[in-house]
């Protein structure tokens, strides 16, 4: 019997995802591209590209070199061109991830714009079958909402994104309100997205990841050398309970779906000024936001489980 996922992929059909993160921000995002990679090479996402959401050198090297670690050095990076987010201050775990492990970043000129990225990307593919992962600033989407036709598609970025796009997976917002990084750190680009993004979009809000502790039971293991292994183990100094795992609860969703992991409340999103998010519900809204289902301690172990994947041979 074939399983089918609440978000309509089939378990024998690889999801199709861009990243879209701020890796450096927070070390989550080590975690959930961690996870991105392992949920790869077991057949269940075909990863088209990872994105950066700010103007970050280090940053771009962090994502890049977790690439190259698990055997996809050629996956198109991009990084904003305009409109960037506010920058990240730089961290010991970053600098690892430059010095312990190969990328072939070197200048952030060598990047190419994000918008660029996800245009050839999206133009390539079948319609309504890309899922985007963003768990950092909205950037990069707000600026491709806003992009004109190029040599790419005639189409501007809002008839490519809802022609080709099939949902959008945030970390982003507290719900029903609230007021989270990802939102306000770049409220122009946010105010975009959530007004004139298509697609359905799922939101995993801050109170779903900051309940989920992993990195612990990694730290500990007997894993050698991994990019997550190693940044867990040098902000176990700082957190030696385990660190809380926003991005990653986008990523399982993005690739597994739903049903199996949490219950959701459907509606609209109300974005406000400064940055702060309020909710309506609505049972036919193209908006959802997630709610509990599966008991914290399951849900930590499934996602701490694909943190602590090593590359297939």
């Amino acid at each position: 019997m074939l399983t089918v996922y609440s978000c309509g992929q089939s378990k024998n059909t690889p999801v199709s995802v861009i990243f879209d993160t701020d890796m450096g921000c927070d070390y989550d995002d080590v975690g959930a591209l961690t996870m991105l990679h392992a949920l790869a090479d077991s057949g269940e996402v075909r990863i088209l590209g990872t994105v950066v959401c700010h103007q970050s050198l280090e940053q771009n090297i962090g994502t890049d070199a977790i690439n190259h670690y698990y055997g996809r050095p050629d996956l198109p990076l991009g990084r904003p061109f305009k409109g960037m987010s506010k920058d990240c201050k730089s961290v010991p775990w970053m600098a690892a991830l430059d010095t312990h492990f190969p990328h072939r970043v070197r200048t952030i000129d060598d990047l190419p714009d994000a918008v660029e990225v996800y245009r050839r990307i999206l133009a390539g593919e079948p319609d309504t079958s890309v899922v985007v992962v963003a768990v950092g600033a909205l950037t990069n989407l707000g600026n491709l909402l806003q992009s004109p036709p190029d040599k790419y598609s005639p189409l501007d970025g809002k008839q490519l994104v809802a022609k080709k796009v099939k949902r959008l997976v945030a970390m982003a917002g507290t719900f029903p309100e609230g007021r989270e990084a990802n939102a306000y750190w770049d409220t122009p680009s946010s105010a975009v997205v959530f007004e004139q993004w298509t697609p359905p979009i799922i939101f995993s809000g801050w109170e779903i990841g900051s309940k989920i502790i992993t990195g612990k039971r990694l730290r500990e293991s007997g894993i050698q050398n991994t990019p997550a292994k190693e940044v867990y183990t040098i902000e176990g100094q700082r957190h030696p309970r385990g660190h809380e795992s926003w991005d990653q609860t986008a990523v399982l969703v993005a690739v597994r779906g739903i049903a199996q992991y949490f219950n959701t409340v459907k509606g609209q999103i109300k974005f406000e000024e400064d940055g702060s998010n309020s909710w309506q519900d609505d049972p036919n809204g193209k908006h959802e936001y997630l709610t509990w289902k599966m008991p914290v301690d399951e849900l930590t172990k499934v996602i701490e489980d694909l943190m602590m994947h090593e590359p297939v041979k």
